[in-house]
């Protein structure tokens, strides 16, 4: 069948605004080239009749010139033409660009705003606050037995800060009564003269604990 009938031609894809602005910005390309052309052409009309005398030859050459000069200006309006154009079709281009953005930024909302819901669904806010209440207790508990632990055993709680300070009075006291005790055992608090041995007068040097340490050890 395709032998007799041929096969479709292949559809032109469609043009798109890229393609179009592209086209567009080759086209005002050869149409500046074309215009820089033109105006080396008249710059070398210019600097003849500037040399020229006025006569048939001159007037010639002028109306040459300004030949050349309306091309230029059928140019220049054709690219201007073509500029506003393209202009045109960036700013469609920039918006098709900022709406696809937009489309973008909807739809990554719209399934982020599900999977939220999803989420939040399965959180039971009774469920957290009896864990809240609950860890409360807990820590009143453990609070209680930090309290118990500390707690002294040696000091009553009730103890009469009076009988304290007459408890202290009676150690001064005591404390002092030894002191005076210990005035004649001689310098730095040494023993009471009672608790020495004592030492014959006709002894100049007291024992030597070297040798007291040998008989010791001897017996």
């Amino acid at each position: 069948m395709n032998r007799l009938f041929g096969t479709a031609a292949p559809k032109a894809p469609k043009p798109t605004l890229n393609s179009a602005i592209s086209s567009l910005e080759e086209r005002i390309g050869r149409i500046n080239v074309k215009l820089k052309e033109l105006d080396a052409e008249l710059q070398g009309y210019q600097a003849k009749l500037s040399k020229m005398r006025d006569g048939p030859g001159k007037t010639a050459l002028k109306q040459k010139a300004i030949k050349v000069l309306q091309r230029r200006k059928q140019y220049e309006a054709q690219r201007d033409q073509l500029e506003a154009q393209a202009w045109n079709m960036e700013q469609a281009q920039t918006m098709q660009d900022n709406l696809k953005n937009t489309m973008v930024t909807i739809d990554a909302l719209k399934s982020t705003t599900k999977a939220l819901k999803k989420e939040y669904g399965k959180v039971d806010i009774d469920k957290i606050e009896r864990l809240q209440d609950e860890m409360a207790d807990l820590l009143d508990v453990g609070n209680e037995i930090q309290e118990s632990l500390a707690r002294s055993y040696a000091i009553p709680e009730d103890v009469d800060e009076a009988e304290l300070d007459a408890e202290l009075e009676a150690l001064g006291q005591e404390m002092e009564y030894e002191r005076e005790l210990g005035l004649s055992a001689g310098p730095e608090g040494s023993l009471p003269s009672f608790l020495q041995d004592e030492v014959p007068e006709f002894i100049d040097e007291p024992p030597q604990q070297t040798g007291t340490k040998v008989k010791e050890a001897a017996g």
